[in-house]
């Protein structure tokens, strides 16, 4: 005949200590070490997915009705489009553009009646050398705020380096941008941030 054998008997014959902390030891383990691996792996995706689009792909935008300057900054997109529409709504009375080897690369706009037309090629010829040039005008004509025309990607950067280099208000408008660069250039930009963060932090 076979003898069943309950849990308090083993108890008191062997002591239910291992018994017990085997069964505790499992429930103690819900997750797999692949599985708490894949949790950390996808909270850190997602936390740059957002980083990534409250930086560059929705960052904060607007300009008022009048400011002192407009600048162009150069680089990808249609900025040159959106600089002028800028001034055709009076916005301000100067516009700034920046040519050089990685500006906007043609000519220097044709005059606009009303419009002071500031063209000029920065050195170092990066976002950089823009913005410590803008700081120097607006110096020299006791300018208190700036509107820079650049694009969604590079709106962030743009604008901490600015703040360091100006003291007044500083406002964005962004340029459209072909989505098909949008990988690359948030890759660059991401870079950029970084350096302009760590290692440039002088104006």
């Amino acid at each position: 005949m076979r003898r069943t054998i309950t849990l308090r008997q083993c108890c008191r014959s062997e002591g239910c200590g291992a018994v017990r902390n085997g069964v505790a030891g499992r429930r103690r383990r819900p997750f797999s070490g692949w599985r708490r691996t894949l949790v950390v792996a996808l909270a850190i995706i997602v936390a740059f997915s957002l980083a990534t689009a409250r930086l560059f792909v929705w960052p904060a935008q607007g300009v008022p009705a009048h400011v002192n300057a407009i600048v162009m900054l150069g680089g990808s997109g249609d900025r040159l489009a959106a600089a002028l529409k800028l001034v055709q709504e009076h916005r301000a009375s100067i516009l700034v553009v920046s040519q050089g080897r990685k500006g906007y690369g043609g000519p220097c706009p044709p005059p606009t009646p009303g419009v002071n037309t500031i063209c000029f090629n920065p050195s170092p010829s990066d976002t950089r050398g823009e913005v410590e040039f803008v700081s120097r005008l607006a110096q020299r004509y006791h300018w208190r705020s700036l509107a820079l025309v650049t694009t969604r990607l590079q709106d962030t950067r743009a604008r901490i380096l600015m703040e360091r280099c100006f003291g007044g208000s500083i406002y964005v408008s962004t340029a459209s941008l072909p989505l098909t660069s949008w990988p690359f250039t948030i890759a660059y930009e991401w870079g950029a941030l970084f350096k302009a963060l760590a290692l440039y932090r002088a104006c």
